[in-house]
C-alpha cells in the first residue's frame, strides 16, 4: 500500500502545481524599475505563502520582491534553462536533493562570504544534517530552510491492545508488535514498508551499521545491506504488511481499529492525520524509529540558495539572512508547517510543549541526508526496481543485490 501524502516537504524536495504571484511592495521602491525586484522561485504549494511574510521583508529593507512557484513537472527543465540562459531567479529554493546536480552545474553561488557577514547563516545555528546538504568541496551554497526527516506513526490504543504501551523501540520489537498486529485477522496488517518510498533501505541499511559508500564504491550488495534488505522484505513475505497498494489512503488505514496502525513517513503525514482521521484523535502518535546499530533517519528538506548568474546576490543574501530569523522560521512553520531548521527556533513553547515536534526534533538530532551525489537519484529508483523483483518477483535478496551493485558501479563510472 502506498499511502497518500499531503506533500509539504515530499520526497526530500518541496512539490506541486504552482503560480506566479507578486508581493512585497511600498511606496518607497514602487518607482524601482523590474531589474530591482529581487525574484525568488521555489517548488511547493506553500511557496505561495511567502507573500505574507514578504511584506515585512519590504518595509525593512526596501527591497521589492516576485515570487514564482514553479510546478514540479517542468521545474528541473526550467533550471537547466536558466543554467544555460544564464538568466534566472536571485533566490532558489533548492530541494536537498537536487543540490549536488545543480552545484556541479555551476548553478549556485557560493554562500561564504555571506555566512561571514551575517550571524544567523552561521552553521552553527542550523541542524548538522540540514547543513551537511549544502557543502560540495569544503564549500557553503545554501542556507538550511526547512527541515523534513522520519518517524514512526502508530495508533497507541492497537498497539495496546496488542501488549505495547509504547512504541517499539527495537528492529526486534517492530517485528514482534507487526506479527501480533497482522494476526488480529483477514485484512489487517502490522505496518506498511512503502515499497515505493526510495530512501527507506538505504535508511536502514544505515541503522543496520552499513555504509552506503567507501571511497567512492556504493556498498550495495554487503551483507549488512543485504540484511537490511532482507528485513524489510520479510514483513511483506510474511503478512505483516501489504504487498500491493490497497489503493486507499490515511484517512481509511489509520482510522476506526486502524487496518494498518504503523507507518514511517513524515511531518506532512501528521497534518494529514490530524485533518483525515478525526476518529483517532487522542488515539495515535509518533516515535523516533525503532533501533539496531543506532535509529538514524533520513534529513531532506530544502534549502535558500542564490543563483550564480543573480545581479543581486547581495538582496539575495538579505533575503536569505532574514528567513533564517527563528521568529521567521516560527511564521514559516505556522504558515506552512514545515519544520524550521534553525535549532533555536525550537526552544519557542509552541515547538517544545508539542507532543509531536518534540518527536521530529529528537528525530532531527538523528538524521543524516542521502548521500549528497548528483547520481543518487538514479541509483534510487533502480533499487525500487529490484526490491520489486524482491517482494513481488520472488528473486533472491543476495543475487538482486548483487546485480544492483554491478549497475551502480556502472553509472558511477560514467
Amino acid at each position: 500500500m502506498k499511502l497518500k501524502k499531503l506533500i509539504i516537504l515530499g520526497a526530500t524536495t518541496l512539490l506541486s502545481v504552482g503560480a506566479l504571484s507578486a508581493c512585497g511592495q511600498s511606496n518607497s521602491t514602487s518607482s524601482k524599475s523590474d531589474n530591482e525586484v529581487l525574484n525568488i522561485w521555489g517548488m511547493g504549494e506553500e511557496v505561495k505563502s511567502l507573500s505574507k511574510m514578504t511584506d515585512d521583508f519590504t518595509k525593512e529593507t526596501g527591497i521589492k520582491v516576485k515570487i514564482q512557484s514553479i510546478p514540479w513537472s517542468n521545474a528541473h527543465d526550467k533550471l537547466l534553462t536558466a543554467i544555460a540562459s544564464k538568466k534566472g531567479p536571485d533566490v532558489l529554493q533548492m530541494g536537498t536533493t537536487w543540490m549536488p546536480e545543480f552545484q556541479k552545474a555551476g548553478a549556485l553561488t557560493d554562500m561564504s562570504k555571506y555566512i561571514n557577514k551575517y550571524e544567523n547563516l552561521k552553521p552553527d545555528n542550523f541542524f548538522k544534517g540540514s547543513v551537511e546538504t549544502t557543502i560540495f568541496d569544503g564549500k557553503s551554497y545554501g542556507i538550511p530552510w526547512a527541515a523534513e526527516t522520519r518517524v514512526l506513526f502508530y495508533r497507541t490504543d492497537v498497539l495496546k491492545n496488542v501488549g505495547y504501551d509504547e512504541a517499539p523501540k527495537t528492529w526486534d520489537e517492530l517485528e514482534d508488535v507487526a506479527k501480533k498486529l497482522s494476526d488480529r485477522g483477514k485484512d489487517k496488517y502490522g505496518i506498511n514498508i512503502d515499497s515505493k518510498e526510495q530512501s527507506l533501505a538505504f535508511m536502514f541499511a544505515r541503522q543496520n551499521g552499513s555504509p552506503l559508500f567507501e571511497d567512492g564504491k556504493p556498498l550495495f550488495n554487503t551483507p549488512k545491506f543485504v540484511e537490511a534488505v532482507s528485513y524489510l522484505n520479510n514483513f511483506i513475505q510474511k503478512g505483516y504488511s501489504p504487498k500491493e497498494d490497497l489503493g486507499m489512503d490515511v484517512s481509511q488505514t489509520f482510522s476506526g481499529d486502524a487496518m494498518v496502525p504503523m507507518f514511517i513517513s513524515g511531518p506532512w503525514m501528521a497534518k494529514a492525520v490530524k485533518d483525515t482521521v478525526p476518529d483517532a484523535k487522542g488515539k495515535w502518535a509518533i516515535a523516533t524509529l525503532p533501533k539496531k546499530e543506532n535509529n538514524l533517519s533520513s534529513m531532506g528538506g530544502s534549502n535558500l540558495t542564490i543563483f550564480k548568474y543573480s545581479k543581486q546576490k547581495d538582496n539575495a543574501a538579505k533575503f536569505i539572512e532574514f528567513m533564517s530569523r527563528p521568529e521567521n522560521q516560527i511564521k514559516w512553520l505556522e504558515l506552512t508547517d514545515a519544520l524550521p531548521t534553525v535549532m533555536k527556533t525550537w526552544e519557542n513553547e509552541k515547538l517544545k510543549n508539542d507532543s509531536i515536534y518534540k518527536v521530529f526534533y529528537e528525530q532531527l538530532q538523528n538524521s543524516e541526508p542521502m548521500p549528497l551525489i548528483p547520481e543518487f537519484e538514479e541509483l534510487a529508483q533502480s533499487y525500487l526496481k529490484h526490491f520489486e523483483q524482491i517482494y513481488l518477483g520472488g528473486k533472491d535478496v543476495q543475487s538482486e543485490m548483487d546485480d544492483y551493485q554491478k549497475e551502480s558501479e556502472k553509472l558511477l563510472d560514467k
